[in-house]
């Protein structure tokens, strides 16, 4: 059988699926991702907060705050892309201005408005304890035919 022109040659095809075995095994190698928790409600708070006082101060160091706490969660693995967006938004307007005009202001704070609704975790909290059981028989209307 003739071998075709511009098919690998048999050592080329032995390398490359080496290369692919290779790159498949690496990343499994018994290291697991460092988890990553989602940002708090406070920190989350705090770039809410220095963007507003950036957008109503219009001062070199309230806009600076603001981008300097704001960026960091830019590259956080867990935020999820609308909730990026709207930090990317507020960074990008946090600049002070010659006039603080109100689509100035309106442009940072409408983004750190909804930056609390928008940027929560879906990670339902585990409670240690358990819940406690209703006592029998307290208050309510029982129309389940109970004592009487």
């Amino acid at each position: 059988m003739t071998a075709l022109r511009g098919w690998p040659s048999p050592a080329a095809s032995a390398l490359a699926s080496l290369v692919v075995w290779a790159g498949v095994a690496l990343p499994h190698s018994g290291r697991a991702a460092p988890y990553v928790p989602f940002p708090s409600q406070e920190t989350l708070r705090e770039v809410q907060l220095a963007a507003l006082a950036c957008a109503r101060e219009n001062t070199t160091e309230t806009c600076k705050q603001a981008r300097a706490i704001g960026d960091p969660l830019m590259d956080h693995p867990r935020l999820p892309a609308n909730c990026k967006d709207l930090i990317w938004q507020m960074l990008a307007k946090a600049q002070p201005a010659s006039t603080n005009s109100f689509s100035r202001r309106q442009a940072i704070s409408e983004p750190a408005e909804r930056l609390l609704l928008v940027c929560r975790s879906s990670e339902k909290p585990e409670s240690a304890d358990t819940p406690a059981a209703k006592p029998a028989g307290g208050g309510g209307i029982n129309f389940g035919g109970g004592q009487r």
